[in-house]
């Protein structure tokens, strides 16, 4: 692996860098500018020159160069925050002459840039070296440090001389590469190590190109991946010397099988030491990697096109990968992943997906606080119906090797299954209403195998929790319990689409609180005048928790008449603190794979629903009379033809 990246590779295929150059007035931005361009010192410079292009050929890459001049007036100020905003990169300057236009950097121009909140790369230049005193001498690196320690923003710093054309064309190189290979996202310059993500990447390739799967790069496969990447190939003499470098320096990146990975990622790490980066965006880009260092869209599948009340699950096909890649990483045996099996895994992916909201704290753990096959299929689940283009992604990084697009299927509409009577889902998506300090955390909690917490502790957000319900005769199916803070149902309602995603929805209160209830009976009523409204009608269950409670004195009687009234079941008894549920995720499931039953009418719908009958009616009984009046008429005429023909 000796480098030599084609412009296009080494790129990613970039249009053109646009490069701002700003800073206090009279620190020699125009003359700078001019001089790269022309290659002659101005001797008349106006106050503000035009976009300027460099010439594509002075550097390396070919990859067009427009230089912006901007003016530090304050009448300028909106044309100058205009052009920042706008910038591949910033090349900031001051004077070498005068000292305050130096510590105006860190008092003025670096906050500045960071208020505005502009994000690219800060090229540092000190312009007219000449005007220096050289009675004192200034050492930069030992000015620069502090600064750059304080804005890591800050690429490199240069000085140079416009006048004297001293280091020029650098002060653009440098901007041109930091936008085309960028340190920051390689390499932690303060710890002298290769960024986390970078290691990802750089694992996923070294897998990618060791096609025997023993775990060293041979000859023939650094061969191959040297022309895949720089479209070379290497003598046998410059494979001895790439293997001869890393083993002198460390000794177990190169064994009897050739360089293993720890060789592969000390090498990327001694180019970025050595100014090399091109090097390694150019493998990195060679597979699909973009600056974030994640694959770049055109590498992944499109969005997927579904109507609101469809949902995604994963195929067969993705299951099976999915039950050998969790065998191939629970390496003791012991039927759970553990945290560090379950960080191998995802070794090769930018980050553990899991390691975020909604996914970290969504499924039970063993004792050991590992996760069993049930729990690793029911987060891939959860992912798959939250973030399907984010579960292809991820199956990419962790070696799915067929379509990805062929890993997800859409289900059909909820809409089509109630009138149908009947769903093939799989995965069921499931959203708890009810009032606060009803009880929706602990049955959430008790779904995936948590204690019943002793404290209240209010949920602001909503909140995830997935598990395999048993059925009869064996099956499995998932189950997503999404429950929604009493503050998040005016979102709900107030949303049209909102309860597409929705297969059944599960109303808890407190039993033995009247509040409670009301504030139940309010959101079923409102989340099925929705339903109604909308279409998006869904079976209904009510759930009165902390059954370990006395109920208020007409708890009965009052959930006797609201189930009779909107036509569903009556409320369903639990009491997580008993642990007592009464099957009730059987019971949603149940609910769920029925979708035209347990749905509820409210007052208003039976009435639109009355409305519509009688207006059928009269259609109908429209109808038949016109049929009738037709049929008449046409006997009369044939009656008619017939008389006439006989007379």
């Amino acid at each position: 692996m000796v480098g030599g990246a084609s412009a296009s590779g080494a790129t990613g295929n970039v249009a053109g860098v646009r490069i701002v150059v700003t800073g206090d007035a009279k620190t020699g931005k125009s003359s700078l500018i001019v001089t790269a361009a022309t290659e002659n010192y101005p001797n008349n410079v106006p106050p503000l020159l035009p976009p300027t292009r460099l010439p594509e050929d002075v550097y390396p890459d070919h990859v067009p160069v427009t230089v912006i001049d901007t003016s530090s007036s304050p009448e300028n100020r909106g044309r100058l925050v205009e052009e920042l905003m706008r910038a591949d990169a910033v090349v900031l300057t001051y004077a070498c002459d005068r000292l305050e236009t130096l510590d105006r950097l860190s008092t003025f121009w670096l906050p500045e840039l960071r208020r505005l909140e502009v994000k690219v790369p800060v090229i540092v230049v000190g312009c007219m070296l000449d005007k220096r005193d050289d009675q004192h001498p200034v050492s930069l690196e030992q000015v620069m440090s502090p600064i750059m320690q304080q804005f890591r923003e800050i690429e490199t710093c240069i000085e140079c001389s416009a006048l004297n054309h001293i280091q020029i064309p650098e002060v653009f190189y440098y901007a041109q590469k930091a936008v085309l290979h960028p340190t920051a996202p390689l390499f932690d310059q303060e710890q002298q190590v290769l960024r986390p993500r970078c290691v990802r990447a750089l694992k996923r390739i070294f897998i990618l190109c060791d096609h025997d799967r023993d775990g060293a790069l041979c000859d023939a496969e650094l061969n191959d991946f040297q022309v895949k990447c720089f479209n070379a190939p290497l003598q046998p003499s410059e494979i001895v010397g790439v293997k001869r470098v890393v083993q002198e320096k460390l000794r177990e990146g190169v064994d009897d099988r050739g360089l293993t990975l720890t060789g592969f990622l000390f090498l990327h790490a001694l180019f970025i030491e050595k100014g090399r980066l091109e090097t390694t965006w150019t493998v990195l880009r060679k597979f699909g990697y973009n600056n974030e260092i994640r694959l770049h869209d055109d590498q992944l599948p499109p969005p997927i096109k579904r109507y609101p009340d469809q949902s995604t699950e994963l195929t067969n096909d993705a299951v099976e990968f999915l039950r050998r890649i969790f065998a191939t990483f629970d390496v003791d045996g012991d039927g759970a992943l553990r945290s560090s099996e379950l960080e191998d895994l995802f070794s090769t992916a930018p980050e553990n997906p899991w390691n975020e909201v909604p996914y970290e704290d969504a499924v039970e753990k063993t004792a050991l606080g590992g996760l069993s096959l049930d729990g690793f299929l029911s987060l891939w689940s959860l992912m798959t119906l939250l973030d399907p283009i984010r579960t292809m992604e991820t199956l990419i990084y962790i070696g799915y090797g067929g379509d990805p697009s062929t890993a997800i299927r859409v289900t059909r509409r909820r809409r089509l299954d109630r009138r149908k009577q009947q769903t093939d889902r799989t995965v069921y998506h499931c959203f708890v209403f009810g009032a606060k300090e009803a009880g929706k955390s602990a049955i959430l909690n008790s779904f995936i195998g948590r204690l019943f917490p002793e404290e209240y502790v209010p949920t602001t957000n909503d909140r995830y929790a997935v598990n395999s319900v048993d059925q009869h005769g064996g099956a499995k199916k998932t189950l997503v319990l999404q429950e929604i803070p009493e503050a998040g149902v005016k979102k709900i309602i107030s949303s049209r689409d909102a309860l597409a995603a929705c297969d059944v929805a599960v109303f808890v209160h407190d039993s033995s609180c009247q509040a409670s209830w009301q504030k139940a009976t309010e959101m079923l009523v409102d989340v099925a005048s929705q339903g109604e409204t909308t279409g998006y009608e869904v079976p209904c269950l009510i759930v009165g928790n902390k059954d370990d409670l006395d109920p208020y004195l007409t708890e009965i009687q009052d959930s006797t008449r609201v189930s009779q009234d909107m036509g569903i079941e009556t409320p369903i008894p639990v009491s997580a603190k008993l642990g007592d549920f009464s099957n009730l995720f059987q019971r949603i499931v149940n609910a769920a794979e029925h979708p035209h039953l347990s749905i509820p009418e409210t007052a208003a719908g039976k009435s639109r629903k009355q409305y519509h009958k009688l207006v059928n009616r009269s259609l109908v009984f429209v109808s038949v009379g016109a049929a009738v009046a037709i049929v008449g008429l046409a006997a009369y005429r044939v009656y008619a033809a017939r008389k006439n023909a006989s007379s």
